[in-house]
């Protein structure tokens, strides 16, 4: 039986504290691939916590895919890349650990926060303040300010083709609180389905959210309709615009498929997440799902923390005209989580067109900094070992490097070097569904001069532990 002193979990959930544990034991080879977990009743009792703290342990380590489950046989431990356990549990520390100092941090680049428009924001502030005093005291309607709502209707009806009526927009502070509103709204009775490799920061938000994930595969068209169907799946969270991390971008043909699986059955929807849509290089931007959705089985997600700030935090989601009255009833009671100013402040920063002016600034500054990263890494001496795909939108893009040296290996060679990777495997949920040797760059506000340094590390490890076996080209 697994044994853990939940009473050292510090300032950690329950949940999250027997997550880390648990994970921690397989890393370590004391957990092995294919033993079966006790079930979440009798280790609950063993452990002396409620039975849900378990429920949702389970659901995130088989959501991060460490644990599979059989059907009426219970959890399952998966056959994952090992690690040596370090002395000692490091999961309830008393204190804060330093933040490590990187040459160059490739898993995350920068925010391109250096061309906000400050004067302008100033500005329309100071307008608010003055026109809308009395406004900003009031209690900001749970949905978000009208003018907001009424501002971000126009602009998706102008730049997404997508005709919302201003009641069915509802405002939060970031994507995940509104992902939190939505599993409260269509029930945690529901299976959602999350693509795989992606964005598993949704599955997590589902799964503490009380509902079941399930892994869904996506190849070079988005997300696979057999996947998909094989699943169980009542619910899909997906990104057919620009798939992240992959890039894939979902062809009509499959986007009529996927609006057909939600139609074929009550209570079925899809989440379109469209993320970075607003940064595509060539040609116009893809058309929205939710644009050819016809029976309002379309929930759209974006945000404004990619176009201007992350410190902004303001989302929003579009709703069906079917779900917008339950929302009402079943959620109205929360409060607005987004101050009235900064609501007021970016609807006339769209009403306005300083929202368009500054995308347009952006589109070309992000262009410019990816070719000149492109650039820099296939003129470098890693360059004629490596391939580069999935530039033409967002802000990332992948490299795909020519080595035999697993992911594991040369993300710990290359952090004990200073330089951190971010690997599209880091992105599979289950074992095996994400290639190796292929890394996502997150571009903006990568330092050039930095970049040299680091891939010059790269070339070097890659060719004492790779290249120099077969020599160089």
């Amino acid at each position: 039986m697994l044994t853990y002193d939940l009473d050292r979990r510090g300032k950690l959930a329950r949940y999250d504290y027997l997550y880390r544990c648990i994970r921690e034991d397989i890393l370590a080879g004391r957990l092995t691939a294919g033993e079966k977990l006790p079930s979440k009743r009798s280790l609950a009792s063993h452990l002396q916590t409620a039975v849900i703290t378990v429920q949702n342990a389970y659901a995130q380590l088989e959501a991060e895919g460490y644990l599979y489950t059989r059907e009426k046989r219970g959890y399952y431990v998966a056959d994952v890349e090992r690690h040596p356990a370090a002395p000692g549990r490091a999961l309830a520390r008393s204190a804060p650990q330093p933040q490590r100092s990187w040459l160059l941090d490739l898993s995350s680049g920068g925010s391109g926060t250096e061309d906000f428009p400050f004067s302008v924001w100033a500005k329309l502030m100071r307008r608010v303040l003055s026109e809308e005093g009395e406004a900003l005291l009031r209690a900001t309607p749970p949905n978000g300010a009208d003018a907001l709502r009424r501002a971000i209707a126009q602009h998706l009806y102008r730049f997404r083709s997508i005709s919302a009526a201003p009641e069915q927009i509802v405002v939060g502070a970031g994507t995940e609180y509104l992902y939190n509103l939505i599993v409260q709204l269509l029930g945690r009775e529901a299976v959602y389905g999350v693509e795989d490799p992606g964005y598993s920061k949704a599955a997590r938000i589902y799964a503490l959210g009380g509902a079941r994930t399930a892994p869904v595969l996506v190849d070079e068209g988005g997300v696979s309709l057999r996947s998909l169907e094989m699943s169980g799946a009542q619910i899909l969270h997906t990104s057919p615009n620009h798939q992240f991390p992959t890039g894939a971008v979902t062809p009509i043909g499959r986007r009529q498929s996927l609006l057909r699986w939600a139609e074929a059955r009550e209570g079925r929807y899809i989440i379109e997440d469209d993320y970075d849509s607003e940064f595509r290089f060539t040609l116009r931007p893809i058309p929205t799902l939710q644009s050819i959705d016809r029976a309002g089985r379309v929930i759209y997600v974006n945000t404004f923390s990619r176009t201007l700030a992350p410190s902004l935090r303001i989302s929003y989601m579009v709703l069906p005209k079917s779900l917008t009255e339950r929302y009402r009833a079943q959620l109205g009671f929360y409060s607005s989580t987004v101050p009235a100013m900064e609501q007021y402040t970016l609807a006339r920063f769209l009403d306005e067109e300083y929202f368009e002016a500054h995308i347009n600034r952006m589109r070309k500054s992000y262009r410019a900094q990816r070719d000149a990263v492109i650039d820099t890494i296939l003129q470098s001496p890693l360059g004629e070992h490596c391939r580069v795909s999935g530039e033409d939108a967002g802000l990332h893009f992948l490299l795909t490097i020519d080595t035999k040296c697993t992911d594991h290996v040369l993300r710990a060679d290359a952090e004990g070097r200073g330089v951190r990777l971010s690997f599209l495997s880091d992105f599979a949920l289950r074992p095996g569904s994400a290639p190796q040797h292929t890394l996502v760059i997150h571009y903006p506000g990568i330092d050039l001069g930095r970049l040299r340094s680091a891939l010059s590390i790269l070339e070097a490890l890659l060719y004492f532990r790779d290249w120099k076996y077969k020599g160089r080209k």
